[in-house]
């Protein structure tokens, strides 16, 4: 959310999946390393993994309730917040419940647009802050983004390929 350009996914995944595999594969399909706490929100409803030691406010496990459980009807949506520091947000909309084929290897990403920006950049504003700089290579601080960028970073770069072998070798 709030990324201009935009950076999405589209991703077929089964109904059954549980909150908790989807995280995975949103990371997965992000380019992100699981590095951060996660959690869904759905109106007043936070979704994620208890924790004992922060019991100041109700959360549902993730491990309990399935994509099903949350996106009933098509346009249905829910959040999903990563790293509460940088808090990146990302709208998770059901586009479509389409029937089932045993053929198609499921999760499957079909489209995305956009290069994950990388961990702990600061957010979304951090990350454009980070794009600035690299488009300026007399900035002061040029040398040491283009050091935390990953080799060849291209912000609108985006490979399906790699991206469903990743997703692939996950379901394994």
């Amino acid at each position: 959310m709030h990324s201009k350009p935009p950076i999405w996914r589209r991703v077929l995944v089964p109904a059954t999946m549980k909150l908790s595999r989807l995280h995975d594969v949103i990371q997965i399909a992000m380019g992100w390393t699981d590095s951060h706490m996660h959690q869904y929100e759905l109106g007043e409803r936070i979704i994620g993994i208890p924790d004992p030691d922060f019991d100041f406010r109700e959360v549902e496990d993730e491990r309990k309730l399935t994509v099903r459980d949350v996106l009933q009807r098509e346009k249905s949506r829910i959040d999903y917040v990563y790293d509460f520091g940088d808090d990146w947000r990302h709208r998770i909309t059901l586009d479509k419940i389409l029937p089932r084929k045993p053929d198609v290897p499921l999760p499957l990403c079909l489209k995305g647009r956009g290069a994950c920006p990388p961990e702990d950049i600061g957010g979304i504003w951090g990350y454009q802050e980070f794009l600035r700089v690299l488009q300026d290579p007399e900035h002061p601080e040029y040398a040491e983004f283009r050091d935390w960028a990953p080799d060849g970073f291209d912000p609108n770069a985006f490979d399906l390929e790699e991206t469903n072998a990743l997703l692939l070798e996950y379901c394994r």
